[in-house]
């Protein structure tokens, strides 16, 4: 059956572009339009650059098979679809508010209960 309605995406956040970020992106792309969601943002400590190279050249999983690009400082595309990239330890500064996020996903591994989320 063909989908005929029109939804918004649900919008998600990464806190954290470490191994449980970046495989959350690889799981999300592997979807491909079947998707609902919509991976808009990451909090990555590094940067766009770092992000995207690790993102692209992973240690245990090997080379994603992907077309990643830094387009600047703060902004990465997985396959043409693009994600902004902040950098803030501080999660109260974080932009989910205004990006109108629906989903975070917490991979720091330092929130661990859900009042620290």
């Amino acid at each position: 059956a063909v989908n005929t309605t029109t939804e918004a995406a649900v919008k998600v956040a990464i806190n954290g572009f470490g191994r449980i970020g970046r495989n959350f992106v690889r799981c999300w792309m592997s979807r491909g339009a079947d998707s609902p969601l919509e991976v808009v943002c990451v909090n990555q400590s590094g940067g766009a650059k770092p992000a995207a190279h690790l993102l692209k050249y992973d240690s245990i999983l090997g080379t994603f098979d992907a077309d990643v690009k830094v387009v600047d400082d703060e902004t990465i595309t997985v396959n043409g679809k693009t994600i902004k990239v902040v950098s803030d330890r501080d999660p109260l500064n974080l932009p989910w508010k205004e990006m109108e996020i629906d989903i975070v996903i917490e991979g720091t591994g330092v929130v661990l209960d859900g009042p620290g989320a």
